[in-house]
């Protein structure tokens, strides 16, 4: 484990988005090779999305990803945010690892593998929750613009990223050498963008 001084990270995430789900594993990744202090926080890609024009497919996406991050919030409100970490996992590996459509077997299936009230996943299709959401999602825009740039969205000692964006999960040294390059880029005052053409399919594995 490196001795450099604890980074403080805040993940935030929807389930039902591929690329949140592969720089979570990567940030994962890292956390086992370098001091962080880890929180996970839901974000929507539905509120995201909000008055926007999108593909017909990708608007059945965001339309239904509201669902399983309803659960989250509940499920952080009643358990603890801590219950968020394996809650994602769960969540995101029926989703994007075997591909599961059905967001409700989703719900139902992670609930019962943690162990977590089946009645939780009433939520996905109640309002009950949606102010404890929009607070959540609230909480990841970057304070001075009051927007999201995309998502994923990291905030890296109190700084607010989009990105990285990856085709794949790093995995050990190389994992934890590309936090470190993020972290100094994060933290240089004047970077604010670096991007180049995207290439190949993603992978999860």
């Amino acid at each position: 484990m490196s001795t450099r001084d604890r980074t403080t990270v805040d993940f935030f995430f929807d389930p039902a988005c591929p690329f949140a789900w592969i720089a979570s594993r990567w940030i994962l990744e890292v956390e086992q090779h370098r001091d962080l202090e880890l929180r996970f926080r839901p974000m929507s890609l539905y509120l995201h999305n909000q008055g926007n024009e999108l593909p017909c497919w990708y608007r059945e996406l965001v339309d239904k990803s509201i669902g399983p991050v309803r659960v989250a919030v509940a499920a952080a409100v009643a358990h603890g945010d801590g219950i968020l970490r394996d809650l994602y996992t769960a969540l995101g590996t029926r989703i994007h690892q075997h591909k599961e459509e059905d967001f409700d077997a989703v719900i139902a299936a992670s609930l019962a593998e943690l162990g977590l009230p089946a009645a939780l996943s009433e939520a996905a299709h109640s309002t009950a929750y949606d102010e404890e959401v929009a607070r959540s999602h609230g909480a990841g825009k970057d304070p001075e613009q009051d927007a999201y740039v995309g998502t994923p969205t990291i905030h890296v000692d109190g700084t607010v990223w989009f990105g990285p964006v990856l085709n794949a999960i790093p995995r050990g040294e190389e994992a934890a050498e590309l936090f470190d390059s993020f972290r100094v880029l994060a933290n240089h005052q004047g970077f604010f963008e670096l991007k180049r053409a995207r290439s190949g399919g993603l992978s999860y594995e």
